[in-house]
């Protein structure tokens, strides 16, 4: 009995320790889950934790970074856009190679002349976009004609009537033996493109050979060129969908640009059926007024009004340019290069190249500077447009009609 009594002892000896033994295993498993329950918060807290705010000197390093490539692609754009900002030099259009420019008018008619000449030939290409030109010897400028280079050109008003101003400037040439050697005789190749002008001063005197020889003896003699109301531009007017009654006065306009040794600038007389944009800003700087004159119209506006077909918009008009530049490029070269000018063309007027206008331009070589045919085009179109802009601001009241120096901003 007594053995059975210590057996029972003991066994509740061993059931105690067990007991304690579990205990302590089941509170130290306890304490194992809280731990790790407790991490996985931990790791969660630091996922959904917001984070630390950066440091004030890494900030502003970001920034600056930022800043600079911001601005670098800003330059990099207005670069491309405008030459003056990749180290371009505005220079007078009378610095590139050796062509010379003489203009005559007669003011009181409305009406003159610019004449282009070259004694030695400068090649030449021809771009015609619009759809009423009047022209001479434009074909000469065919890449497929013999012809390699010319020895004038004439800028000139009184529409076809005015084609006449070549035969004074061919006169002045042959005097000076300037020309083609046919063997019998020198023969001085001349082109010319007129632009409508009969409606604005006295629609009866038109340029004539005097004209056109007086003009050619300047060019050769004394050249006198100048922005404004001379020459070409004496009777270019703009935006005259609706009439002579509310267009503005615009003239010849002219701008150049020297990149290290290449030069190339424009010279446009202004005379558009449509209206004259910045092409800069985009802002309309001349064009069709309102009936008070005191504001503008927009010109397609004012064409949309009335969809049926117009029979003659012939109310004054054509807008005529010269490239000019010291690059050597081949006349079918300067074709291209006068097409691609004829985008300066559309960015400063709108609408451009109707029917109604006879949109030209020409494009020469003065010079054997070595330069890539694309670049000396784009920059061409850059040159027009704000040679666009020179013929605007240039130009005085005359007429009747307002200039854009007249309006208020």
């Amino acid at each position: 009995m007594k053995n059975g009594k210590t057996l029972l002892k003991s066994i509740a000896v061993l059931c105690l320790m067990l007991m304690l033994v579990w205990s302590a295993a089941g509170c130290a498993n306890t304490a194992g889950f809280v731990s790790q329950t407790e991490d996985e918060n931990d790791v969660a807290a630091a996922v959904e934790a917001p984070e630390l705010e950066p440091n004030a000197d890494d900030t502003q390093t970001t920034d600056d970074a930022q800043t600079t490539e911001d601005t670098q692609a800003t330059d990099d754009a207005q670069a491309a856009d405008n030459p003056e900002a990749a180290d371009a030099e505005e220079i007078s259009i009378k610095d590139i190679g050796s062509v010379m420019i003489g203009q005559t008018e007669n003011a009181e008619a409305g009406t003159g002349c610019t004449v282009f000449i070259s004694k030695e030939g400068m090649p030449a290409g021809l771009d015609v976009r619009g759809g009423g030109p009047a022209s001479r010897e434009s074909e000469l400028l065919d890449p497929l004609a013999a012809a390699s280079s010319i020895h004038a050109i004439v800028l000139s008003g009184g529409s076809a009537y005015g084609l006449g101003a070549a035969d004074g400037v061919m006169k002045y040439l042959e005097e000076k033996n300037i020309g083609y050697d046919t063997g019998v005789a020198k023969v001085p190749l001349v082109a010319q493109s007129d632009l409508f002008d009969l409606s604005v001063g006295d629609g009866s005197i038109r340029p004539d050979a005097d004209m056109g020889y007086e003009a050619a003896r300047i060019a050769m003699e004394s050249p006198n060129y100048k922005d404004g109301n001379y020459g070409a531009g004496c009777g270019a007017t703009v935006g005259k969908i609706a009439g002579m009654d509310t267009c503005m006065k615009t003239g010849i306009g002219s701008y150049a640009i020297r990149i290290g040794d290449l030069k190339i600038g424009a010279v446009v007389a202004v005379n558009a059926l449509g209206d004259i944009y910045d092409w800069n800003t985009g802002k309309k700087i001349a064009g069709l007024l309102t009936e008070d004159g005191k504001g503008f119209r927009d010109t397609l506006t004012y064409m949309a009004m009335d969809t049926a077909v117009k029979d003659n918009k012939f109310t004054g008009n054509t807008t005529l340019g010269v490239v000019i530049t010291n690059a050597s490029f081949s006349k079918s070269q300067l074709c291209k290069i006068a097409g691609m000018a004829h985008d300066g063309y559309a960015r400063s007027i709108r609408p451009v190249h109707t029917t109604a206008d006879g949109d030209s331009i020409y494009a020469v070589s003065a010079g054997n500077v070595e330069a890539d045919q694309d670049l000396v085009g784009s920059l061409s179109a850059m040159v027009m447009s704000e040679a666009i802009n020179r013929a605007v601001y240039s130009a005085d009241s005359a007429y009747g009609f307002k200039a854009a120096k007249d309006l208020k901003n």
